[in-house]
């Protein structure tokens, strides 16, 4: 078990710090099974968000560039959280923790208030297509009373750990969830008939690179790998292979993207749909062709997809608020804080402005990726640093230039090629990394040497 390490010997004197995952290593004795890890991580797989892109992708950029661009996609998410999985294993380490190394104490408040953000606009969108759902399946049941129940049940639902709880609940609804998805394209074909049209459609002419465009489409989403890191450091070392291949790896990928995304592009062109494509509308058409089976897959899949988005919106802005304020708030506390949130944003007309807001999170979440995979990779990391490395807020710098830096100028980059359109728009998440991994791999030498000179290198 080389190189992970209990959290007494983070060198900080614990008994004065209330329990927190996010700012402690995750012991040995609470790792979870392979069986517990992959049911509770699995929950991430079933949003109805995944069946918008992938018909998204193949109205814009046609079916067969759309299936190319999403295997691309799923190779890709594998192979980075592959190695993701390995380390956050070998750790223990959240992103909180690991955001410290890359970017001093205080630096790491910006990793931490990027992740709850993100992952509380995701709790809004899944939220609300549940409440939408139920308010116009039934008129009587106001949106607002809906959306509260949506909040009500969700809050309570991630008070349990993920070894003990969230497998257990996402472990239930996962056979629902796949037997909904079979169900729903077996009804639409017996409903309305088969038809090989979903596989051209698109544009009558698509671009020969539109696979590149719906690749670097699916770049948006990478914080999926800040949620890999925090579920896998519950992961046990013996474990290691099978949760970095298959639990966080490709077969996970090509469930939740290739599979979702095949489903939506066959059910949207054999469904009448009424509307613009969303989310909603997606799922006001199932609800139509399923009846009250329908709704009840609507809500298993939004419901699942929220433990993640609940639980990890918790446990970073609880760990935003010890980086920036330091104050330690209960899980409870953040819990109800984020619910709070989540009902408040629900009920504001301010979808538009989130999906902007989470566009340029996305930069910064492609360049919190780029630096992470440079240092993780890094061959002298573990002489330089350690198996693990120091992560006491009164032994590492506040605010680290290195990684600071690259990651800044990098989501710059990002942001101003993301706003210049034409071509650029093409190129902009895929420049956001290359900057970001140079950058860090020509600054982090300096680091090194700060480092080398402090009187405690590492803890091993």
């Amino acid at each position: 078990m080389a190189g992970v390490i209990q959290p007494k010997n983070t060198g900080r004197n614990t008994s004065d710090i209330p329990s927190d995952p996010n700012q402690e290593l995750v012991p040995i004795e609470d790792r979870a099974t392979r069986g517990s890890l992959t049911m509770a991580w699995w929950g991430v797989c079933s949003a109805m968000f995944y069946l918008v892109i992938g018909i998204a992708m193949a109205e814009n950029y046609g079916t067969k560039n759309a299936i190319i661009g999403l295997l691309i996609s799923c190779v890709a998410y594998g192979v980075i959280n592959g190695v993701i999985t390995r380390y956050a294993i070998r750790t223990g380490m959240s992103v909180a923790l690991f955001s410290r190394v890359l970017f001093g104490n205080k630096g790491a408040a910006l990793a931490t208030l990027i992740f709850f953000a993100t992952a509380m606009y995701y709790a809004v969108f899944e939220g609300s297509v549940i409440a939408v759902t139920f308010h116009q399946t039934y008129p009587s049941l106001p949106y607002w009373l809906a959306a509260l129940i949506v909040v009500a049940y969700s809050v309570p639902m991630i008070m349990g750990s993920v070894q003990n709880w969230l497998d257990k609940l996402n472990g239930i609804l996962l056979p629902f969830y796949l037997i909904g998805l079979i169900a729903a394209v077996v009804m639409a074909t017996n409903e309305f008939g088969y038809s090989d049209a979903w596989l051209n459609g698109g544009p009558a002419e698509p671009s020969p690179f539109g696979w590149w465009n719906v690749a670097v489409y699916y770049m948006g989403i990478w914080v999926l790998m800040m949620y890999t890191f925090d579920y896998a450091r519950y992961g046990k070392q013996e474990d290691s292979q099978y949760l970095s291949w298959f639990n966080f790896g490709i077969p996970f990928y090509l469930v939740a993207f290739f599979l979702s995304g095949l489903a939506g592009i066959y059910l949207v062109s054999t469904i009448p749909m009424e509307g613009e494509l969303s989310e909603v509308s997606i799922t006001l058409s199932l609800v139509k062709l399923m009846g009250i089976f329908g709704l009840i897959f609507v809500v298993i899949t939004q419901t699942r997809i929220n433990t993640a988005n609940y639980l990890l919106a918790t446990t970073n802005l609880q760990a935003f608020l010890k980086d920036t304020i330091n104050i330690n708030i209960p899980k409870y506390v953040g819990a109800l804080l984020i619910g709070a949130f989540i009902f408040v944003l629900m009920l504001l007309d301010v979808f538009n402005y989130l999906l902007q807001a989470l566009a340029y999170q996305g930069v910064f979440v492609v360049a919190w990726v780029a630096i992470a995979l440079t240092h993780i990779l890094y061959p002298k990391r573990e002489a330089v640093f350690g198996a693990v490395p120091v992560i006491d807020p009164q032994r590492i710098p506040a605010f680290d230039k290195s990684g600071l830096i690259a990651w800044i100028v990098a989501s710059i980059v990002g942001i101003v090629l993301m706003n210049v359109g034409g071509n650029w728009i093409n190129w902009y998440a895929t420049l956001t990394f290359v900057t970001a991994t140079i950058l860090y791999a020509i600054l982090m030498p300096k680091y090194q040497q700060n480092f080398l000179q402090s009187p405690i290198k590492a803890i091993t």
